[in-house]
């Protein structure tokens, strides 16, 4: 125990240059570890958008869908619910292609897809 008191005491500058480096490794890669977590969920919320945009455009291509804006709800097993909005919201036929459009597009369940009518 002796030895270990006398070799601190001997070199505690070379300690201290020591743990200096290790905490400033460490703090280095925390800041780069949330810097690439914050570049993943960036990527995520683009994929998101874009798939909105798609089924945006291919909404409003059916006929008598007209103008539409969609949202998706995205959880960590996949799609928690869609939400429509479009100007031919009101004629049941057309709800009914928008409903067998998204389902197949996105493939999930009926159940979780909302449709309104947009405020003209």
């Amino acid at each position: 125990m002796r030895k270990v008191l006398n070799f601190v005491n001997d070199n505690k500058k070379i300690i201290i240059v020591v743990i200096l480096i290790i905490v400033l490794v460490g703090t280095i890669y925390f800041i780069n570890k949330s810097q690439e977590d914050g570049n993943t969920k960036q990527t995520v919320t683009a994929q998101k958008s874009a798939a909105e945009v798609k089924l945006t455009g291919i909404l409003s291509s059916i006929e008598g869908v007209g103008a539409t804006d969609v949202m998706i709800n995205e959880g960590e097993n996949g799609i928690l619910g869609v939400v429509i909005v479009c100007e031919g919201a009101n004629n049941l036929m057309t709800r009914n292609d928008i409903l067998n459009a998204v389902s197949t597009a996105l493939n999930i369940d009926k159940k979780i897809i909302a449709i309104y009518s947009m405020n003209n």
